[in-house]
């Protein structure tokens, strides 16, 4: 949809950070329905919209051609199919939650949990219920540990289910995730440092490998303590010198990798 817009060089995306939004929507759509003024277009913004109505009107100066209209004309409506087909299938699943047999009563609204950042949202969260869902069936609000969403915890749950007792360990379940890394050492030093792959044919590794860490990437307060602690005495000084003006060039810290850190957040769980 963004490469109908752009050959009509209509630059819609430079101000408007996602164009499936309320404002996109409502444009995109006003051009399909055969409006072409760009002041009207630009009318359509919501008032919350960061770039102003003459900027979104400066963007939408461009060419209408016909063969590009008609382009971005079977592109919405394949976004409008696919958003219908999504809606079918939580209606499903809502459907087959409700058939499952609570073992626990969900509270009548759960607590509200904390936003990773500020103003973040998601577009691919259920519609439904999921998290209370989730709870009438475990008895435990998985979406409120940090970096498990509703749609991981439904994915992992209907992968595993609630009968844990396969795993005698956390550690046992960490490794059939395929979380647990795989160190080749020669000598005493490491040579590759990485996870295994697993051949459990489960869905849920592929979306869980870092469940420990937060959407947005970044590992909570207490996890930074935790894996600064992990750094030899010596180079927390290092760090604390260059701080005070040291060149850090010259003496740079070590740094975890990406398969130590995740080994370091599976000896802290352990």
């Amino acid at each position: 949809m963004q490469k109908a817009l752009q050959q009509m060089n209509l630059q819609l995306p430079l101000v408007l950070s996602d164009i499936m939004g309320e404002t996109g929507q409502l444009i995109i759509r006003a051009i399909v329905a055969g409006e072409r003024d760009p002041l009207k277009l630009a009318q359509l913004r919501n008032p919350n919209c960061k770039s102003s109505a003459d900027e979104i009107a400066k963007a939408l100066t461009g060419t209408w051609q016909a063969e590009h209209l008609f382009a971005l004309k079977q592109l919405l409506e394949l976004v409008d199919f696919y958003t219908q087909q999504l809606a079918d299938c939580d209606a499903e699943l809502e459907r087959r939650f409700a058939a499952v047999k609570p073992r626990w009563d969900a509270p009548a609204e759960l607590p509200k949990l904390p936003k990773v950042k500020p103003d973040s949202h998601s577009k691919n969260q259920p519609a439904y219920n999921a998290r209370a869902e989730l709870f009438r069936i475990t008895g435990v609000d998985l979406v409120a540990l940090k970096g498990i969403s509703a749609s991981l915890a439904q994915t992992i749950i209907s992968e595993v289910g609630t009968d844990m007792s396969r795993f005698p360990t956390e550690k046992h379940f960490c490794s059939w995730l395929g979380l647990t890394p795989h160190h080749e050492i020669s000598g005493g030093k490491v040579l590759r440092n990485h996870t295994l792959k697993t051949d459990n044919g489960s869905t849920a590794p592929h979306v869980s490998r870092r469940p420990s860490v937060p959407a947005s990437g970044h590992l909570c307060h207490a996890q930074r303590q935790y894996l600064r602690r992990l750094l030899p005495a010596q180079d927390r000084a290092t760090r604390s010198n260059a701080s005070l003006g040291g060149h850090r060039s010259q003496n740079r810290p070590h740094r975890l990798s990406s398969a130590q850190r995740q080994d370091a957040l599976s000896r802290q769980r352990g």
